[in-house]
């Protein structure tokens, strides 16, 4: 019965050991152990076009496509705003902000930009020129809408 035991606790030992050896391996970490702390890789360049990037998702808040490096976006200034705010857009071309961004928790509209939404960063994001770490089939809602109609692309 005890050598029962023991071969037991010898393979329990043994599948443990294979699991924290696979765990070493990562696709993104590369040889790196998990309790070692590999190098930060490289920066890559900003994405910086006036082109407006495709939304993936319903409710995605648009990406921003351009730098936004050494921009102050705190409790004392916004420089978003300086393009971005209504009356500003006009002259730079920009696009205003969403009537969402006007209203407070209740839905009521306010005449400046809530508090709520005025750390841009905090949804907004800007892009860099990756290539993608792993594969993805990632497909996006108006492709899957499409194949579920007659016709629809495959």
């Amino acid at each position: 019965m005890s050598r029962i035991r023991i071969l037991a606790l010898a393979a329990a030992f043994t599948i443990a050991a294979t699991g924290l050896a696979a765990q070493t391996q990562s696709g993104l970490r590369g040889s790196t152990p998990l309790d070692t702390e590999g190098p930060a890789p490289r920066m890559t360049p900003m994405r910086n076009t006036t082109e407006k990037e495709v939304r993936n998702y319903p409710e995605q808040p648009p990406l921003i496509p351009h730098a936004i490096d050494g921009y102050q976006v705190d409790l004392n200034g916004n420089k978003c705003l300086s393009c971005h705010a209504r009356a500003r857009t006009g002259e730079s071309q920009a696009s205003m902000l969403s009537i969402t961004h006007f209203m407070d928790r209740d839905g009521q509209a306010l005449a400046s930009v809530s508090p709520r939404r005025f750390f841009c960063t905090q949804c907004h994001v800007p892009q860099h020129e990756v290539k993608a770490p792993i594969e993805n089939d990632f497909v996006d809602i108006d492709t899957l809408l499409s194949r579920a109609q007659p016709g629809g692309r495959r």
